[in-house]
């Protein structure tokens, strides 16, 4: 036995990957030591702004009136569009949303500039003084009406697969319906903020709160009239996202930056709850019209299926949203014949933006509802119209946008939850249950998910990294991905100590910095870890491919003899710490950093006809969840859920189950309790947590079983995992079928039609 055989023999440690480590922030999350973009010790001349909103969901701008919040303390003056020095248009990648309101206003709630003074309070009362002269205009608030008036932010798409209208005329079967699904509010933790200071030279940097540093960087310089290297941006960490962070957080930094520059002095913008409801955009709602045809198995012979998608009034993320929602209205299932119509439609309210599953969930619950439906109109059991639907392993395998589904394991993995969460047996007690009770209705429902994962936006699939070692043999890392609580920087960390053979104790991860990772793109889309976590992996790679060409050299054997594993290094004539290697390697001049750069092979898709492969793979999951309803008051309760998720091989099983739980209580508050109401003339009358209600712990079922799926991912993804952030929140769909399946057994003809979220006012509708 050499000398490295040994060594690995006698040791007890474990790899990093796998573990379930606790989150790196995790103690200073406790102990209130976390700091973020507001906790930040402000610089000497420190100002504070404050947004002046609309209070017209449509009108011509006809002035501004800041006389009586200029006469009040500590205030210092307001910005308006005329004082933006570089292009008072966002720059996004539709380039349709003023920086401030200019001629014109478009939602109640709108920024058309900002006050700004000494103190927070100060500015905030400020800007209710403001007084603006709007002459309203007729607006639109409903997206079925957007449909009808032909309102867009983007053209309509159609995807077409073979003879949807021959499939429905010849089916045995036919049903048609609409479907109406609400939008949900962020309620991160932290709310948004931007701390913008004016440095030498005309450099700026700027502290953001934001899921996509990059874009903050090049949407300040392009307002300030700036090129990007004169901005930096930093995010050390975030106190929750959700997708709420991507885009959004950049005008925040903007209208800071653009304070900032007027007054020569840093500007902290950070809105208060209230005035995070009114301005910021949420979760897309949607509505559905739909025809479809089956056979006597339930299985979908036809579908014509139409998405409006309430973009807000302007376009931000709406088109790759609503992209998403395309592609994932097949979820599980394979449609032989299909037409898609989706718009993209113009409302006069927020505009609305990425949120967890980024449209995924608006495309797959139509489909679910479709099979729910189906299942009660056969007098058949919707789990068996599900399984008759599902995608083939060999045939009826390729998705209505052309990519074929190369790693389905649906098929197992609903077979093993069923098994488990004793499915049919449930169905019967349920049944003899409801029989006799005639206030109290149970519910069950067994629902899929397949997500693809990569970003749709085929050139944000890219990533960077630096792994720097100190001589001491400490490691820093530095990658493009932002920490907001999902434990990102945790996995990455526990990759670099694998990789170079050290205790995760040795690597720490610093904040996100665009002056040290340039273009990188947003953390979205699941990819955080898949994009990121390899990068940082390749630039650990390069460092270790050097200090073990050094060790040959000494040792003269060749590089892949010596091994890096528990704080040592071992060659075949000796074994060294790695304190001790890093120390000589560093006397003998070896380059002891590295970067490293990673792009998701394999995808490619057509953006005018939505056809190609546009994801690397699929996670995929199963749960199985019981309700209650209350007829006579329309209340409803969860009370048991089974989960079986698919991560691949996990690399921290700690983190993955915890984002399994919350995706799906999150995904359950969408359904049930998250309601966003506008009135006709656009006020968002829920814009307070005493309106709008997410879920809280009473509301987490006291049975809530999650197992992971024990295979790695087939492709060659870091660690053989799998993305976990989105995923789990379309398993809560499940909650939303339940509750049908229950009042459909309250109902004497058990159908049901009921929108989201299922209120108790929509129940109590639903049961009519």
């Amino acid at each position: 036995m050499n000398a490295p055989e040994k060594f690995l023999a006698g040791s007890k440690a474990q790899p990093a990957v796998g573990s379930p480590r606790i989150h790196d922030s995790a103690r200073a999350h406790v102990a209130g030591s976390a700091v973020y973009i507001d906790d930040i010790p402000e610089v000497k001349g420190t100002l504070h702004a404050a947004p002046i909103l609309s209070n017209v969901a449509r009108g011509k701008l006809l002035g501004v009136d800041p006389r009586a919040a200029l006469q009040m303390e500590g205030v210092k003056g307001v910005v308006l569009a005329q004082d933006i020095p570089g292009d008072p248009i966002l720059a996004t990648f539709v380039h349709d949303e003023p920086i401030f309101a200019r001629d014109t206003v478009e939602y109640l709630g709108q920024v058309v500039g900002v006050v700004v003074a000494e103190t927070v309070m100060q500015a905030r009362r400020a800007a209710r003084k403001v007084q603006l002269r709007i002459e309203a205009l007729p607006a639109i608030v409903d997206v079925r009406e957007a449909v009808q008036a032909q309102s867009f932010v983007l053209p309509p798409v159609t995807v077409r697969r073979g003879d949807p209208e021959q499939g429905i005329a010849q089916a045995p079967h036919r049903l048609a319906g609409s479907l109406d699904i609400g939008g949900q509010e962020h309620f991160y933790l932290e709310g948004q903020v931007g701390y913008a200071l004016p440095l030498e030279q005309d450099n700026w940097w700027i502290y953001s709160s934001t899921q996509h540093p990059g874009e903050v960087q090049h949407w300040v310089a392009h307002a300030l009239g700036l090129e990007n290297h004169a901005v930096n941006v930093e995010c050390r960490r975030m106190g929750g996202g959700f997708g709420g962070k991507e885009t959004q957080a950049g005008h925040i930094a903007v209208w800071a930056a653009l304070a900032a520059h007027k007054f020569k002095r840093p500007v902290k913008l950070r809105l208060d709850r209230d005035d995070d409801f009114m301005v910021t955009g949420k979760r897309h709602p949607f509505a559905y019209d739909y025809e479809v045809g089956f056979d006597d198995d339930g299985r979908v012979l036809g579908l014509k299926l139409m998405l409006a998608a309430n973009c807000g009034f302007s376009a931000d993320l709406s088109g790759p949203v609503a992209d998403r929602a395309v592609f994932h209205v097949d979820n599980a299932y394979f449609l032989s014949d299909v037409e898609i119509v989706s718009y993209r439609c113009r409302t006069n309210v927020q505009s609305h933006t990425a949120f967890r599953g980024f449209g995924g969930p608006q495309g797959m619950i139509v489909m679910e509802a479709i099979l729910g439906d189906i299942g009660r109109a056969l007098g058949k059991d919707a789990l068996d119209v599900r399984k008759a639907n599902l995608y083939g392993v060999t045939e009826r395998n390729v998705t209505h946008y052309q990519m074929t589904v190369e790693d389905n394991i649906l098929e197992p993995l609903i077979a093993r939850l069923e098994q488990n969460a004793r499915y049919r047996a449930r169905r019967e007690e349920i049944a003899r249950w409801n029989a006799q009770s005639p206030v109290i209705k149970r519910g069950l429902a067994l629902t899929p998910v397949k997500f693809g994962i990569s970003f749709t936006a085929t050139f944000f699939n890219q990533a960077g990294a630096l792994v720097h070692v100190y001589g001491d043999g400490s490691v820093q890392v530095n990658h493009g991905g932002t920490e907001m609580g999902q434990g990102l920087h945790t996995k990455v960390l526990q990759l670099v100590a694998d990789e170079l053979g050290v205790p995760c104790e040795k690597v720490r991860v610093s904040a996100t910095d665009t002056s040290k990772v340039p273009n990188a793109s947003a953390t979205a889309a699941s990819s955080g870890t898949d994009l990121n976590g390899r990068a940082a992996q390749f630039a650990a790679r390069q460092v270790r491919q050097r200090l073990a060409e050094y060790v040959a050299e000494k040792q003269h054997c060749k590089p892949e003899q010596v091994i890096f594993a528990h704080g040592q290094v071992s060659g075949p004539d000796a074994v060294m710490t790695w304190e001790q290697l890093v120390d000589d390697a560093y006397h003998s001049r070896v380059q002891l950093w590295s970067d490293g750069f990673y792009k998701t092979p394999k995808i490619h898709y057509d953006k005018k006809t939505l056809t190609g492969r546009p994801f690397y793979y699929f996670s995929y999951g199963a749960a199985c969840t019981e309700v209650a309803i209350d007829t006579l008051t329309g209340e409803n309760r969860v009370l048991k859920v089974d989960i079986l998720h698919d991560v691949g091989t996990s690399i921290n099983p700690a983190i993955d189950l915890g984002q399994i739980e919350g995706g799906f209580i999150q995904g359950m508050g969408w359904l049930t309790t998250e309601q966003l109401v506008w009135n006709d003339k656009g006020y968002l009358a829920t814009h307070a947590p005493s309106t709008y209600k997410i879920p809280a712990t009473g509301d987490v079922p006291e049975h809530f079983r999650i197992e992971l799926w024990p295979e790695p991912n087939r492709e060659d993804n870091v660690g053989g995992s799998k993305a976990v952030g989105e995923p789990p929140f379309m398993l809560a769909i499940s909650v939303w079928e339940a509750l049908r399946d229950a009042a459909a057994s309250a109902r004497a003809d058990g159908k049901v039609r009921m929108d989201a979220p299922a209120t108790a006012e929509n129940v109590l509708r639903a049961l009519k």
